[in-house]
């Protein structure tokens, strides 16, 4: 009971956690290039809406880092035996995080925003692409941890049964990461995308500050376009990848029971999940879960009993299969939703070219509510990844079952559980509103030596404005 409370109150902080850190990665970048095309064109505009997105993402920033911090103290209140566990591989990338790319984003995040109108523009602009880095660095680091426990590399066991690394080398070559760290990349610049695109279709349905509103959206698809497409190439190589190190995840995000080759993919099922090994199949593709689990036309994917007999044998008695239902619908959420999203991308693209994009109303209309897509995707992603490791916290060398605090109560969850859930709720429908009350406000006015460094002896604007 308490190792399964401990895992919710988890699980909720990391999908509340990763609601912002797309949306974080993603607009940083769109922001610094916005501020680019103005240090570059002198555009007037551009200026207007990179700090006017620059607020989004300050919102965002403000309220996603109270979550991330929350999580490290989670590792030590209810997971203690993992944290002395995996402390000594753990503790480099974690420390590179805090004190590399977590203070090289918020110091250069400072300066960016104190910054406007006194800075030379060059070093304004350097900011925001120091911020932008920061962030995708940030990431790298968070997932390079959490890819060793996808699948473990570069350590060697002490004389207490306990991994210690000795290859940093091996850490961030694994190739769990490079690829499913590539995915988080480019899933971030789709959030971002589309956060941008939704707010710049609802200005251009209201007919306001449409000449600004179109370039932001024109800007939006060019990073949308080839970023999802490239996204689902990444996607399949990455299930390859995952395969061949963690085959029980990739047969249960399948629902396969038993050893195919070659295997078919089906598009829908009823039925199906731990306790129904026959749900009936709905439009099955012939060939293609060989192809998406091998790049094999006719690759081999072993399955759900034949795996959980290896693993009895390997590592001895205990159920190793997990929530097949979970696996199977998580997978499908991110896959059609992103070949949704790839439809509105192509078409968003079309009516660019024709020089009709402010014109049509429906792709307008439909863009608004796009952005939801990419935080399903992310959450269903991220549950993909997570629930097909399990019943193992670090994959072959620790179950979840072992890795809680023994000391903490059930009590003590729960009432934890309960706050921090109330809290998640607070702050994200502060987020929210914030966010839409931003979003849709006017476009605000810049002047016409806006950019260019105070004269000495100037009247200053005060510091605290933005």
């Amino acid at each position: 009971m308490t190792n399964d409370l401990a895992r919710w109150q988890f699980a909720t902080t990391s999908i509340y956690h990763f609601l912002f850190v797309p949306v974080t990665i993603g607009l940083a970048f769109l922001v610094a290039i916005l501020q680019t095309a103005w240090h570059r064109n002198g555009n007037p505009e551009y200026r207007r809406v990179t700090r006017f997105f620059g607020t989004l993402l300050l919102i965002n920033i403000a309220v996603g880092v109270v979550t991330g911090i929350v999580q490290e103290f989670e590792f030590g209140m209810n997971w203690s035996s993992y944290s002395r566990f995996v402390g000594d591989v753990f503790g480099g990338p974690l420390a590179m995080e805090g004190l590399a790319a977590f203070f090289l984003e918020s110091t250069f995040l400072g300066l960016w925003l104190f910054g406007w109108d006194r800075l030379p523009k060059r070093v304004h602009l350097a900011c925001i692409w120091l911020v932008a880095i920061g962030a995708m660095l940030s990431a790298a680091f968070i997932m390079a941890a959490n890819s060793w426990m996808q699948h473990p590399v570069g350590y060697v066991l002490n004389s207490s049964g306990q991994p210690v690394l000795n290859d940093i080398g091996a850490l961030f070559t694994n190739p769990t990461f490079t690829w499913s760290y590539v995915h988080v990349l480019l899933a971030s610049l789709i959030t971002g995308a589309l956060v941008m695109l939704s707010v710049s279709a609802w200005h251009l349905r209201k007919e306001r500050a449409v000449e600004a509103f179109r370039h932001t959206a024109s800007v939006s698809l060019a990073v949308l376009i080839p970023t999802i497409l490239l996204t689902m190439f990444v996607g399949s190589e990455l299930g390859v990848v995952e395969t061949k190190y963690q085959p029980m995840k990739i047969a249960a995000a399948e629902g396969q029971w038993n050893t195919c080759q070659p295997c078919s993919f089906s598009l829908f099922q009823i039925g199906g999940g731990n306790n129904d090994q026959t749900p009936s199949q709905i439009i099955e593709i012939p060939h293609l879960l060989s192809l998406l689990a091998t790049n094999s036309w006719n690759g081999k994917v072993v399955g759900l009993n034949q795996l959980q007999a290896q693993y009895v044998k390997q590592y001895g008695p205990g159920n190793y299969v997990p929530d097949v239902f979970i696996q199977y619908w998580s997978m499908r959420i991110m896959a059609y939703l992103a070949s949704l999203v790839v439809l509105l991308a192509l078409w968003g693209g079309w009516l660019m070219h024709r020089g009709s994009l402010v014109r049509s109303k429906l792709f307008l209309r439909l863009s608004v509510w796009a952005v939801v897509t990419p935080f399903l995707m992310n959450t269903a992603g991220w549950m993909l990844t997570e629930n097909g490791r399990q019943p193992w916290i670090v994959q072959g060398l620790m179950k979840t079952a072992t890795a809680n605090s023994p000391s903490v109560t059930s009590t003590d969850i729960w009432i934890s559980l309960i706050v921090f859930v109330l809290i998640h709720l607070a702050l994200g429908a502060a987020d929210l509103w914030l966010m839409l009350r931003y979003s849709r406000k006017e476009l605000g006015q810049e002047d016409e030596h806006a950019g260019e460094p105070s004269e000495p002896g100037a009247a200053a604007v005060p510091v605290l404005t933005y």
